[in-house]
């Protein structure tokens, strides 16, 4: 019996997750995307907490930018990446969750 779309990136994330492991210093960048929003979370795997997370449903995101996705996601990325530096951590190991990358 073959698998469903959400069975397949659920086995696909579970792998991609034995291998990438967030640190404080070092912390996994999680990204979820939905139909309409875009999500990012910066992750201490060892403490089991989120150091910092993003949305395009946030007000400074929400009023820039209005439903174009690639524009939202932009948005996302240079907000996390300031508070991110901000929050002076240098490095970060990106989890693309199961969905492919295309640079």
């Amino acid at each position: 019996m073959s698998l469903t779309k959400v069975e397949r990136r659920k086995r696909i994330k579970l792998r991609i997750r034995k291998v990438v492991n967030g640190t404080a210093e070092k912390p996994r960048l999680s990204v979820f995307r939905s139909n309409k929003q875009i999500y990012a979370q910066a992750i201490d795997d060892l403490a089991g907490k989120t150091i910092i997370a993003v949305s395009s449903c946030e007000k400074e995101i929400a009023g820039q930018v209005k439903g174009k996705r690639m524009e939202q996601a932009k948005a996302v990325g240079k907000i996390i990446a300031q508070r991110i530096l901000q929050k002076g951590i240098k490095e970060v190991i990106f989890d693309r969750g199961g969905y492919l990358y295309h640079g």
